[in-house]
């Protein structure tokens, strides 16, 4: 929660947003978000197909480089995958009013997602050294679980950017140029992958009232 409970700004971008117009978009909201210009903003969206790489993502992981677009995020992480279907959510946060905690807000976000997920009968659990939502596949063999969703966060001047990624109905064919997030031994998923369907808005729907639960009061622009 933010110590003054000043809402967060909550909008919903109708369109697939390039990835370049993206990230400058949110660098500059953090510049004036940390001179005190502009409030706090979650801004919910959808990428066209492409591969976004992290400050810890390693040439091998790319196992297709022609597969799709390939893009520097900037965040922490290594590669991932970003495309219609999928539920971006660029968290743009004070941290110096919410605790300036990097590895407690981190945890939040995963809780965001837990409880979301948890609203459509899916269960998300985290993992430590792993960040990111996991469900458990036993159908798939003995310890086995898939990603729903990722986490990746930058923090600069205690504003945070980047965020969240959830796997509504996206084409899971894409993640096969690359080794997401850099882990081998587990797949991913979606809520159309384990047989929960919903729609885009519901899903934000669920998305806004845990965010409010968790990180406080909204306004929609």
């Amino acid at each position: 929660m933010r110590d003054d409970q000043r809402p967060t700004h909550w909008e919903i971008s109708d369109k697939l947003v390039e990835y370049p117009e993206a990230l400058a978009r949110m660098k500059d909201h953090v510049d004036r978000l940390a001179r005190g210009e502009v409030g706090e903003l979650a801004w919910l969206l959808e990428h066209p197909p492409l591969y976004t790489a992290g400050t810890s993502a390693k040439a091998a992981d790319l196992t297709d480089p022609n597969a799709l677009p390939v893009f520097n995020a900037g965040r922490g992480g290594q590669y991932t995958y970003h495309g219609p279907g999928q539920r971006v959510v660029y968290l743009m946060l004070d941290l110096k009013h919410r605790g300036r905690d990097v590895r407690a807000f981190v945890r939040a976000m995963e809780q965001l997602v837990i409880d979301t997920l948890a609203d459509f009968n899916i269960v998300g659990e985290q993992r430590d050294g792993r960040v990111g939502v996991w469900v458990k596949r036993p159908e798939k063999g003995f310890n086995k679980e898939d990603k729903i969703a990722a986490i990746g966060v930058r923090v600069s001047r205690w504003v945070s950017f980047h965020g969240i990624s959830i796997n509504l109905n996206p084409d899971l064919s894409d993640y096969n140029g690359i080794v997401p997030c850099g882990i081998t031994d587990q797949g991913v998923t979606s809520f159309e992958d384990l047989g929960q369907l919903a729609s885009m808005p519901e899903l934000d729907g669920a998305l806004r009232r845990n965010f409010e639960r968790i990180f406080g009061p909204t306004v929609r622009v």
